[in-house]
């Protein structure tokens, strides 16, 4: 979704979305590709999928990864 799309969906101001998403650039959580005048951003699940196995492991909660459909590892 561009940075456009994303803000519509909200009710913030453009800038306090760019600052949001400053943040999430700087958590290596979100990757950013500009397009023009346009910037889609697309989650880095794999970094995402790291800090929730972290976040639930800290609740006692044992989460089993499952394997890529083709067996091989990301």
């Amino acid at each position: 979704m561009t940075a456009g799309e994303i803000a519509e969906n909200f009710p913030l101001a453009k800038p306090t979305l760019s600052a949001h998403f400053a943040i999430l650039r700087e958590a290596d959580l979100i990757e950013p590709e500009k397009h023009g005048k346009n910037i889609t951003y697309r989650l880095k699940l794999s970094v995402l999928e790291d800090a929730l196995l972290s976040f639930a492991q800290t609740f006692g909660i044992d989460l089993a990864v499952a394997p890529l459909p083709s067996g091989e590892i990301p």
